[in-house]
């Protein structure tokens, strides 16, 4: 691992806009979101392979491809992601694919000396219970959500090995703890989505159909933060060119609302005027996740997207798309 051993240091500042730069995921949601910015900020050598071209799970292929464009940044946000259902009905593949998804990618950028390193986690890697607003210290302080915490620890699990590589390589490498995303690109599946597609998609439908009402889980009284994918993409290239430290750093926009309010805003979005019935025989999950953003704020950077103007953006994109979305 020459990256390891030849003794060079490197230091955050401007990336080199015609360096390769390998984006882990760069299909999904925050993929996708990243690789926009970058092409917009000017950069002119973005690679990636699909998960048909590419699995990341498989070590020796993942190691082949990087060793064949050597890239000198990364941002891993290739990730088996879902929502409460499908977490709690998939722990093992939650876990077990994740950890190998970052160990391939992360010991291979290693080998081949990618300068650079972004690692993209989750909120969830945070006590169930953890004082509001949720600060980066409070990372191992207690016991996790249990509705996902399998994925929560192979999370846990990325940022260790990134402030592994700090502390024995002294690499630059870095990870951002985005809140709940949304935007272009999200899975939209009633099985597989998170709480936000998974309410666009239902409303819309409703509209569609002409239905009476919808019915959502819970009682909608957790609160949630909610970040359109474009301003974390924003946000990955800010902290790339200016933040450098072994913690990581929540990237949020600072401000909740509870998940009948969203729906609400959703059901407005779609035109949707019919009735909403909560089923609280469902689990709400956390009652309340929002992340203390102060750091991110410290290296200069705040969110820009407001949550109904993503929302129009996010339900006009999705019926622009809906015959190809993920289902």
């Amino acid at each position: 691992m020459t990256a390891a051993t030849d003794g060079v240091q490197y230091t955050p500042g401007g990336l080199d806009r015609d360096a390769p730069f390998y984006v882990a995921g760069h299909r999904g949601l925050v993929g996708s979101a990243i690789v926009r910015r970058l092409e917009g900020a000017g950069f002119t050598n973005i690679v990636g392979r699909t998960s048909a071209e590419l699995d990341l799970k498989n070590r020796d292929d993942v190691f082949a491809y990087l060793a064949e464009i050597r890239p000198r940044y990364l941002v891993l946000a290739a990730a088996k992601v879902g929502g409460i259902l499908a977490n709690s009905t998939y722990p093992v593949d939650f876990l077990s694919d994740n950890l190998r998804i970052q160990s391939n990618v992360l010991d291979a950028a290693l080998e081949n000396e990618v300068e650079r390193v972004a690692f993209l986690g989750s909120s969830c890697i945070y006590p169930k219970f953890a004082e509001q607003p949720i600060r980066e210290d409070a990372l191992l302080t207690g016991a996790l959500e249990p509705t996902n915490d399998a994925y929560a620890i192979a999370k846990i699990a990325g940022i260790l090995n990134i402030q592994a590589v700090r502390r024995q390589y002294g690499l630059p490498w870095i990870s951002a703890m985005p809140t709940n995303l949304y935007g272009p690109n999200d899975n939209f599946s009633p099985r597989g989505s998170h709480v936000l597609p998974a309410l666009i998609r239902r409303y819309a439908e409703a509209v569609t159909s002409g239905a009476p009402s919808v019915t959502n889980w819970g009682t909608g009284t957790p609160r949630r933060e909610f970040l359109h994918a474009d301003d974390m993409a924003d946000a990955v290239l800010h902290l790339l060119e200016h933040y450098d430290g072994p913690e990581q750093v929540n990237v949020g926009s600072g401000s909740d609302v509870t998940i009948r309010e969203v729906a609400d805003t959703i059901a407005d979005a779609v035109g949707f005027d019919g009735e909403t019935e909560w089923d609280t025989s469902k689990p709400d999950g956390t009652p309340q996740k929002l992340l203390d953003v102060s750091k991110l704020a410290a290296a200069g950077w705040t969110s820009k997207i407001t949550l109904e103007d993503g929302l129009e953006r996010t339900v006009a994109w999705y019926r622009d798309h809906s015959d190809a979305v993920r289902v």
